[in-house]
C-alpha cells in the first residue's frame, strides 16, 4: 500500500502529496498518543514505500516495516509475517489496506504479533470531508465501516476520527496537482475551492490484545465505543 489512501499515477506525484499531506502532523501525534510508539517495538504492516515508518522511527519507535508482493495473497501475507516473533511487539500499526479489516488474514497477523497489553493501530480514511469528493467510488464503504454496528465498532474497536487537511502552496498550485493527480474529478474539486486546502478526516481504529485467563481459548469482544 502507498504512504497515502489515494492511488495516484506515479510516484512523483506521491511524492508531491506526502508533502501537503497533513502538514500539521497530526496524524503522527495521533499514533503516539494511541499506542504510544516512542522507544516501544513497533510493526508497520504493509509498510508502502517506507514514509510513514520513517517518521515512526524519527519518534523513537523501533519499527520493523513489512511489504507483501501481493497483500491480496493471504497465504503469502501469513507466511510472511508468521517468520516474525509472536507476542514480542508493542504496537502493530496498519495503514491503509482496504484488506485490512476484523476477520481478515491481515488483522489476525497483527494479533499474533502483540504482545498481551499491545496496540493495534488500523488506520483508514473517514470518507466525509472534502478529499472523499475526489474519490466516490470507496466512499461508500468506508463509512459503512465506521458505523456503530460495523465491522470495527462492532467488533470492539473504538475509533479516534483526526481531522486534517491537504494544505497547498496556492489554490492554483492546488488546481495543478488535484487534476495532475485525479483527473476531471480533481480539476472539479479544485474548481469551488475558496481556500488552498481540503478537508481530511483520518479513522485510527484501536484496540489493545487482552490475553485470556488460563483455561479460556478467547475473550468475548469488548462492547463498542467511539473516542
Amino acid at each position: 500500500m502507498p504512504d497515502l489512501s489515494a492511488a495516484l499515477p506515479t510516484t512523483d506525484l506521491e511524492d508531491v502529496f506526502l508533502r501537503v499531506v497533513d502538514v500539521e502532523g497530526k496524524l503522527l501525534a495521533a499514533l503516539e498518543t494511541l499506542g504510544p510508539v516512542a522507544d516501544r517495538d513497533l510493526v508497520l504492516l504493509d509498510a508502502g514505500r517506507g514514509e510513514l515508518g520513517r517518521q515512526l522511527a524519527r519518534l523513537g519507535a523501533r519499527v520493523t516495516a513489512v511489504n507483501f508482493a501481493d497483500p491480496a495473497d493471504e497465504s503469502a501475507v501469513t507466511a510472511e509475517t508468521t517468520a516474525l516473533p509472536a507476542g514480542e511487539s508493542d504496537t502493530v500499526v496498519v495503514p491503509w489496506s482496504g484488506l485490512a479489516i476484523p476477520g481478515s488474514t491481515f488483522l489476525t497477523a497483527a494479533d499474533r504479533l502483540l504482545r498481551p497489553g499491545g496496540r493495534l493501530l488500523v488506520i483508514h480514511d473517514y470518507g466525509r470531508d472534502d478529499v472523499w469528493e475526489l474519490m466516490p467510488d470507496r466512499r461508500e464503504r468506508l463509512v459503512e465501516w465506521s458505523h456503530r454496528h460495523g465491522p470495527f465498532l462492532g467488533s470492539g474497536y473504538r475509533v479516534r476520527v483526526i481531522h486534517c487537511w491537504w494544505t497547498f502552496e496556492s489554490i492554483e498550485a492546488a488546481a495543478t496537482l488535484l487534476e495532475a493527480g485525479f483527473g476531471e474529478l480533481g480539476a472539479r474539486v479544485a474548481g469551488r475551492m475558496k481556500r488552498p486546502r481540503l478537508e481530511y478526516q483520518v479513522a485510527i481504529y484501536h484496540r489493545t490484545l487482552v490475553a485470556p485467563p488460563a483455561g479460556v481459548d478467547r475473550l468475548p469482544p469488548p462492547a463498542p465505543d467511539v473516542d
